[in-house]
């Protein structure tokens, strides 16, 4: 009752080897070594599932110049320019800036940690925002750490809950320190020049809060103009990735 047209069997027919030149079936000869087959020929060819030679030669003429690939001659000359003219390349981006020196470099940040029960360990910036670490003393197993953070001298804030990440021994070996980590989500308009982020880290245990607000200054980054060296050795690489 259907409609579809009765299938026939596939049939596979071998591929049947294209002729070589006179020159190639002179190279590939050879000279059977069995007894009473002095007269017989051995003949070697390579191709591919369809009998097609698996290699080309190009024969150039005296005087003819071989065709190159424009993209190949493009990505030739920029390399020469970029060897000639210096011995680095060098670029600048916007980025948001600390500044302070991180507080984890600091000789007092024991002491503290020991005084205020909560302190920024370090901060890093990208394209997409915030990164940084936060310590708190491990005063109860219940606790929350949030970063509350601002884009216009506070005239608006926002605030982030910080995820825990590790416990570590506090240096004098008795008691244990708490690392949290936090994201703050900077949008792309605000990575203009002299643009700035404050914020400040909470530590919310037993009832009581705890702040650390870099001594009542606030942590603050500033977007700025930050050059970028290529080394040599990496032109290449840059290069293909244009």
């Amino acid at each position: 009752s259907s409609c579809d047209p009765a299938l026939r069997p596939i049939i596979r027919r071998r591929a049947r080897s294209l002729p070589t030149s006179p020159e190639r079936r002179k190279q590939a000869a050879v000279q059977c070594r069995v007894p009473g087959c002095q007269s017989r020929m051995n003949r070697v060819r390579f191709a591919d599932a369809l009998g097609l030679e698996l290699t080309e030669v190009k024969v150039f003429q005296t005087g003819e110049d071989p065709s190159i690939p424009l993209h190949v001659l493009s990505r030739l000359s920029i390399n020469s320019d970029l060897w000639y003219s210096s011995s680095h390349l060098e670029f600048t981006m916007q980025c948001l800036v600390p500044d302070f020196q991180q507080p984890a470099d600091c000789m007092d940040f024991s002491s503290r940690l020991q005084e205020q029960q909560v302190c920024l360990e370090r901060v890093t910036s990208s394209d997409l925002g915030l990164s940084g670490t936060i310590q708190v003393r491990n005063v109860a197993f219940e606790k929350r750490v949030s970063v509350r953070y601002t884009f216009n001298q506070w005239k608006s804030l926002h605030e982030v809950c910080a995820h825990w990440h590790s416990s570590i021994p506090e240096k004098n070996g008795q008691d244990q320190v708490d690392v949290f980590t936090f994201f703050l989500p900077v949008p792309p308009f605000l990575l203009q020049l002299s643009s700035v982020v404050q914020f400040a880290a909470r530590y919310q245990v037993n009832g009581r809060e705890y702040w650390d607000n870099n001594r009542g200054k606030n942590y603050s980054l500033t977007c700025r103009t930050h050059p970028l060296k290529m080394p040599r050795e990496c032109e290449e690489s840059w290069i293909h990735f244009i």
